[in-house]
């Protein structure tokens, strides 16, 4: 449950940054406001996002659960121990890792999803010609982020969570297929190189969008 979990919050990350590369934009907004109109409206998206708060909470206490676990299993700790030497620090952090992922979704949801459902902050809206010449009115989230990105806290909150992210990532994405049994000699090579640039590229394209906002 620890690795299905995982790889499918892996696939959330990429597809949801694809949505968020619409905020680099140069077109004031259209894009990802467009975007973003689409993806709060759509059922089937609506469903999917709501099963997705359901797994990072399932994912988080099920790591919980396997922790409290490996302690009952050993109760006394080594007399002598070599971290370094017998596994990276990141395998041996997971749980730090991931409690500040969690702390950076509940940031995120607060400014991003709080603000929409719930009218914790006003948005203005901006108007669009669709595909017809007829005007559409949204929701200018484009603003919003924009206003949120020009806090230096914010933006350096972000970065850090990110490098966190890739950290977190870059073990527990090779993790998961050995946890499924399905780590094997000739594929081990593949699945690390494809988890490590997994875990580079997905966070570091994360972490350049408020650089690019706030610098730009």
């Amino acid at each position: 449950m620890m690795a299905l979990t995982g790889l499918f919050l892996c696939s959330f990350l990429t597809i949801h940054l694809i949505g968020n590369l619409q905020l680099l934009k140069l077109d004031g907004g259209e894009a990802f406001n467009t975007y973003a109109n689409f993806m709060s409206h759509n059922p089937l998206i609506q469903f999917i996002s709501k099963g997705n708060f359901v797994i990072i909470l399932a994912h988080a206490v099920i790591s919980i659960f396997l922790t409290r676990q490996n302690q009952k299993a050993r109760p006394v700790s080594y007399q002598v121990t070599s971290g370094s030497v017998n596994s990276k620090w990141n395998s041996r952090n997971m749980g730090i890792l991931g409690t500040i992922i969690l702390v950076f979704i509940a940031v995120h949801l607060y400014h991003f999803y709080a603000a929409v459902h719930y009218g914790i902050t006003f948005i203005p809206t901006q108007t669009y010609l669709n595909e017809f010449g007829q005007p559409v009115v949204l929701l200018d989230l484009y603003f919003q982020v924009i206003e949120a990105f020009k806090v230096e806290w914010i933006v350096a909150f972000y970065v850090f969570s990110m490098i966190a992210m890739g950290y977190h990532l870059n073990h527990g994405f090779a993790s998961a297929f050995q946890s499924l049994g399905l780590n094997h000699v000739k594929y081990n090579g593949l699945i690390r190189v494809v988890g490590f640039g997994f875990s580079i590229l997905i966070p570091a394209a994360y972490a350049a969008i408020p650089l690019i906002i706030y610098f730009r």
